[in-house]
């Protein structure tokens, strides 16, 4: 049942899996933060390989830019599964669950602004010189490293923060390119991360198949569903739950 309503909200706001599926497994069914984590990152890292597909047969993927942010992610995600796998399982516990609550309050918060802040970026950009093409590269890769360490500690941020920022270092590519190339990019770093977890035995393959099972005809109906509802309501929405789930885990 989670599986199918994190699934359907997923097609419906496209907003990814792990800002909505990790809290509910650790606030609901108290499961310890890092198995959530790490199953959640392979729930993603499933659903994203069929996105992967569904972009690749648009040809809506911008490749550089899949490169550039894996460059900086991959290496950050394993120095940060190396950093977590030193920690004791109740310090563990303690430090994701507080990653976790600070990453959502983040992620709402650029929920609720990502309009204004892409506009007063570009107004910003517009005054002064345009950025050349290894500047590009280099910031795409450092929100990369971002990405890498933030995702792989939470299994949160990759789609809200990734997607924005990259509106903000490409507003010359169509939205579906740069979403296209975002959800490309999660695949190799979920499943990078997942397999971290797995090595250390923090994922639950039963309730990972359970949440498959659940999310697919959850994202066909949200996704059939989303054309019929206004973004200016289930945006604030959707950041008002996921603030308090994240100020839960911090409170």
């Amino acid at each position: 049942m989670s599986g199918l309503v994190v699934g359907f909200l997923i097609g419906l706001t496209g907003v990814g899996g792990g800002s909505l599926m990790t809290p509910i497994l650790v606030l609901v069914f108290g499961v310890h933060p890092a198995s959530a984590v790490g199953t959640d990152l392979l729930f993603a890292a499933a659903t994203k390989i069929v996105g992967t597909g569904i972009h690749g047969w648009k040809g809506t993927i911008d490749w550089k830019i899949v490169r550039n942010l894996a460059i900086g992610s991959v290496p950050a995600s394993a120095l940060t599964l190396y950093f977590i796998s030193g920690v004791d399982h109740t310090a563990q516990s303690k430090m994701l669950t507080l990653i976790l609550g600070v990453v959502l309050v983040i992620v709402a918060i650029v929920l609720i602004f990502r309009p204004l802040i892409v506009r007063l970026s570009l107004n910003i950009q517009r005054e002064r010189a345009p950025l050349t093409a290894a500047q590009r590269a280099v910031a795409t890769a450092v929100l990369g490293l971002t990405l890498g360490v933030m995702v792989t500690a939470s299994s949160v941020g990759a789609g809200a923060m990734g997607v924005t920022i990259l509106l903000i270092l490409y507003p010359f590519l169509k939205l579906s390119d740069l979403v296209g190339s975002d959800i490309v990019h999660a695949v190799p770093l979920t499943l990078i991360a997942g397999a971290g977890y797995w090595y250390l035995g923090e994922v639950k393959p039963l309730m990972l198949g359970a949440l498959l099972l659940g999310s697919i005809p959850g994202v066909i109906a949200g996704s059939l569903l989303a054309p019929r509802l206004p973004d200016h309501y289930l945006r604030p929405a959707l950041a008002a739950v996921l603030a308090a789930a994240g100020l839960k885990m911090l409170f």
